[in-house]
């Protein structure tokens, strides 16, 4: 087989292999959209720095492979691409990765709160003490205030009578 068909071959599977590159990191966004629901504004943006980041990958295998060339059977290999891994894999990826890391995300969450439990009970008997002891305080403290107004109240009488 001549150089330039091995050549031409290889450029047009790295095309296929673009392909499924670019749709399986646009699988793994949808994954974090179903996880993190988000508005359109920055589901737009997502979709930007997507798009600007493949078209820098494309780019750069366009000019590593063919000097920056534009083939269109390198733009067929890559819809080849993202069409096989549709085909392989339709929605199942995004479904079972997204259920299983929602699942952990659960069993962590829960697990913390299994942890502090007891940091946030204490919490809750500190306070519950601090309210306690606030309202003694206030009771001791007006308790106070009239013992020295009736104790200054009589010191004067006696201080005027003499």
């Amino acid at each position: 087989m001549s150089q330039d068909i091995v050549q031409e071959v290889t450029f047009f599977l790295h095309s296929v292999l673009m392909g499924l590159i670019i749709t399986f990191a646009y699988d793994w966004i949808l994954i974090l959209r179903k996880l993190f629901r988000h508005g359109r504004f920055l589901t737009s943006v997502e979709d930007l720095v997507y798009w600007f980041a493949c078209g820098i990958g494309v780019f750069y295998m366009l000019y590593r492979e063919n000097s920056g060339v534009l083939r269109w059977f390198a733009v067929v290999g890559a819809a080849l691409g993202m069409l096989f891994y549709k085909a392989v894999f339709k929605n199942r990826f995004v479904y079972i990765m997204s259920t299983c890391i929602h699942k952990i995300m659960w069993f962590i969450f829960r697990l913390i709160q299994i942890v502090l439990k007891p940091i946030k009970c204490l919490f809750s008997a500190v306070r519950r003490f601090v309210r306690f002891a606030a309202v003694r305080l206030k009771k001791v403290k007006e308790f106070v205030k009239k013992r020295l107004t009736v104790f200054i109240k009589t010191l004067r009488m006696v201080l005027c009578k003499r």
